[in-house]
């Protein structure tokens, strides 16, 4: 049988040789036996100065997390010695967003330690979920661009590549969801208030950093002013364990701080704020994610993040170039940089700054390095997702970097004006800057001219990259453009967090999988298997009594798991259509109140996900989800029957308990819209069933497992674009009664009841204000497919072939797969082993 499949790259292996891994459950590289429990007692003694009477479940967390970390320390000093003497090129990830989860429980996974720190919890009869439960997710993400970064970093320590990340380390994450009243509330989230145990401080390592303007906080709002000043930026690494303990690599974050953090003559003077005030100041700039972009205030905030990011980061992997390599001219040969989004898209002027004026290199050469030196992956289609910055700030600010994108822009233009002498407004278009008004320089734009890759994440998106968001610069560079589709690591999404259905496919097929997902389709055979296919069935199941034992604790939220669970956890964006979901529910709630004896299977919605604070709409979709529960909940007609719970402060703990749990996933986008997606690769691999549009990688997996297995539905991307100058949802509302007995329900304020805001606002949105995302255009297709789902669900054995045949197909959505493929044809990195 050919293991496999055609596109996986076969430059390098993905891992050793089996006989080269330790057994599944055996012992790894590295050991943890009872000299590890002496380790434990120490830290907890030790980092403490308690009894062991008077420690609580956090202390033990901490001895516990310190203790691995001290199994992992020599090794991890060996990678970096090993990239140190070997002088391999190196990759550098640079991200906004590292969505990394927990780390305790994954490092011990990948560490091979889990049998082991089971017998420990045992032997010392700890709580093992209460203890993991202490470490907070990192505040260090919001969604699937910080999540996918996380994936990569997992997969390139795990395949042996000398890589590195870089991002910031800010104080508090996006913030904590709860809600109130069914609207989404934001309090702080102070993930750093208990120290980290997985941070390592190398205060030695700082840099300075140099801006064109002072800063000040007024008001409560970090302002510039005239005057240069200095940031120093403190690196913090984290640990990045390979699967097998092989490679341990660095994720370095950067702490924003003061060069001079006190004025001891002002305090002495009794200026007790003053005296701190540029300690404040500097500090400000890495203590939250995603500052509110609706005020220039916060968008200026994001720039200056942006730039420390990319200043920092460049310094330190110069000074890294600079420790074995004295020729300029080899950077290319040693250094790959991938800017993950155009948050890092500085990285442009700043690396052509540092060639320019530290090295001193001509303008021709510095420009030939940087373009062989930078990529850059595009994750959205949408136009206010791709980041403009105003002219000024650029001259306020970083006045030697506005001198070198002009030029950049200068010769762009001559460049394309000479190509396309006939064409007065193609320049105009595809300039670096936006001449009208306000003057803007578009990242997206800097980031395609100064690299020499640019990608994107789907299929489809890399289509509508080239041919739409940014045409005239693909047919000037089409060389540059190519499409590497996301993935998402095993390690996590199904080994560690489904281990019932891990166990069922390493019975089946061995383990190889762990490391090679193209092994996956070994499993199609045994979706005719009667036996396989109740094991698969009984891992779902247990996956399922799991979440709601867990749910039921946790949040007080009990859940009736032979109900089908049927999930849609995602960032809360209008594209995303959490609303049209909402519609699905209220049609079916509708059937129930007319005929109470229509055959519907009973049915649970889970809805997770956060909104920007300052997208209005996105917080109503949020409300009238949560107005839609308790209305549901609340009337005895439909009780046992629908079910809708939406589950706050969503994170990827809780993804890695509901992805298993879940039967159907929910990838429902207007066509065009969504890049990629990776909860949709998350919930294929774990055994889900997806109802979808033809979007994103949807369509690939689809095409992967057959779109038999899918439940397809909607416009595709050229309907939706076809019908921009046309589409009138008037028209499904007067010619579709189900469509019309859906809005009527909800605009007579049937779930907003003495609410009449939140009834006006999805007027507006589905009918007056055009039905931009084509909800009302899809919602007859989606209740179509709604019923081909419950009417397989009726037959629980072909349900689960179906599910086995997805798992199978999955291979493909492995973040090892993409990550060869990065390595072979765009960074060109070998693996670099660590002895």
């Amino acid at each position: 049988m050919t293991r496999g499949y055609a596109a996986f790259p076969t430059r390098f292996p993905l891992y050793n040789a089996p006989d080269d891994l330790p057994p599944q459950y055996g012992c790894g590289p590295i050991k943890f036996n009872g000299s590890n429990n002496a380790l434990y007692e120490r830290h907890l003694l030790f980092d403490n100065a308690l009894s062991p009477s008077e420690v609580g479940d956090r202390e033990r967390y901490e001895a516990i997390a310190r203790s691995v970390r001290d199994v992992l320390s020599q090794r991890w000093q060996q990678t970096e010695e090993t990239y140190s003497r070997e002088n391999p090129k190196r990759v550098y990830y640079l991200s906004m967003e590292f969505l990394i989860g927990r780390s305790l429980s994954n490092n011990i996974l990948n560490l091979r330690l889990d049998p082991m720190a089971r017998r420990f919890f045992a032997e010392n009869q700890l709580d093992e979920l209460a203890i993991l439960a202490q470490e907070p997710d990192a505040g260090l993400g919001n969604g699937g661009l910080g999540r996918l970064a996380a994936c990569f970093l997992d997969s390139m320590a795990t395949m042996q590549l000398p890589g590195m990340g870089y991002g910031l380390r800010f104080e508090y994450g996006m913030f904590k969801q709860q809600i109130v009243n069914g609207w989404q509330c934001e309090q702080p989230d102070n993930w750093l208030r208990r120290p980290d145990p997985w941070e390592v401080a190398r205060p030695q390592l700082a840099v300075t950093i140099e801006f064109g303007c002072s800063f000040e906080v007024r008001g409560g709002n970090l302002k510039a002013t005239a005057g240069a000043s200095t940031l120093l930026g403190i690196p913090y690494d984290r640990p990045i364990v390979g699967y097998g303990g092989k490679t341990i690599n660095t994720l370095r974050l950067w702490a924003s701080a003061a060069t001079n953090s006190f004025d001891f003559q002002g305090f002495s003077a009794g200026e007790f704020v003053s005296a701190l005030a540029e300690r404040l100041t500097a500090e400000t700039v890495t203590r939250v994610l995603y500052p509110d972009d609706s005020t220039s205030m916060g968008q200026g905030l994001r720039f200056v993040q942006e730039y420390f990011l990319v200043a920092c980061s460049l310094a330190d992997l110069v000074r890294r170039f600079r420790l074995n390599n004295s020729d300029w001219n080899c950077l290319p040969d040693k250094v790959a940089i991938q800017l993950n989004d155009t948050h890092p898209c500085l990285t442009v002027p700043e690396l052509m700054r540092i060639l320019l004026d530290d090295a001193g290199l001509d303008w021709e050469l510095a420009w030939d390095i940087t373009k062989r030196m930078l990529a850059y992956t595009n994750h959205t289609l949408l136009p206010e997702a791709l980041e403009k910055w105003p002219l000024r700030w650029f001259e306020l600010m970083l006045p030697r970097h506005l001198e070198i994108i002009l030029e950049i822009d200068r010769r762009l233009r001559e460049e394309i004006v000479t190509r396309w002498p006939e064409d007065n407004d193609r320049a105009e278009r595809a300039g670096i800057v936006e001449r009208g008004a306000g003057h803007l320089v578009r990242m997206a734009h800097l980031a395609i001219a100064g690299s020499h890759s640019t990608n994107g994440v789907a299929a489809i998106h890399s289509r509508l990259l080239r041919d739409v968001t940014v045409r005239d610069l693909a047919e000037l560079y089409s060389d540059r453009f190519s499409n590497k589709t996301n993935g998402v690591t095993p390690r996590r999404w199904l080994l560690m967090s489904n281990p019932g259905l891990a166990n069922c496919i390493t019975n089946a097929i061995g383990d190889r999988w762990i490391t090679n997902m193209a092994d996956l389709e070994l499993l199609k055979p045994l979706a005719e298997d009667g036996e396989f296919i109740a094991a698969v069935g009984m891992a779902k199941r247990q996956a399922k009594l799991r979440f709601a034992e867990w749910l039921k604790s946790q949040a007080g939220i009990q859940v009736d798991p032979d109900t089908i669970f049927d999930s849609q956890i995602k960032r809360i964006h209008e594209y995303k259509r959490q609303l049209l979901n909402g519609l699905r529910i209220v049609a079916l709630y509708n059937r129930l109140r007319e005929n109470p004896h229509v055959d519907m299977q009973p049915r649970t919605f889970f809805f997770a996900g956060k909104a920007a604070p300052a997208y209005q709409v996105a917080k109503l979709i949020i409300k009238f989800l949560n107005n839609l529960a308790d209305t549901i909940d609340g009337d005895p007609a439909v009780h046992g029957r629908l079910r809708v719970v939406f589950l706050p402060e969503y994170c990827v703990s809780m993804a890695e308990r509901l992805i298993p749990a879940s039967d159907v996933s929910n990838q429902i986008s207007t066509a065009g819209y969504e890049a990629s997606g990776t909860s949709n690769m998350k919930f294929m691999m774990n055994g889900a069933l997806t109802i979808g549009t033809r979007d994103g990688a949807t369509i690939e997996m689809a095409e992967a497992a057959g779109e038999e297995n899918f439940f397809l539905f909607g416009l595709t991307a050229e309907q939706v674009a076809a019908g921009r100058d046309w589409y009138n949802p008037w028209w499904h509302y007067e010619n579709e009664p189900e469509t019309r007995a859906v809005l009527d329900l909800i605009l007579s304020g049937h779930f907003t009841r003495h609410e009449p805001m939140i009834v006006d606002a999805l007027r507006n949105i589905l009918l007056i204000g055009g039905d931009t995302y084509r909800h009302l255009a899809d919602l007859g297709s989606y209740m179509a497919a709604d019923l081909r789902l419950q009417s397989l669900y009726t037959k629980q054995e072909a349900w689960t072939r179906r599910a086995i045949l997805n798992i199978a197909s999955s291979g493909k959505f492995s973040s090892d797969r993409t990550i060869a493929e990065y390595a072979n044809e765009i960074w060109h990195v070998s693996p670099c082993p660590v002895p």
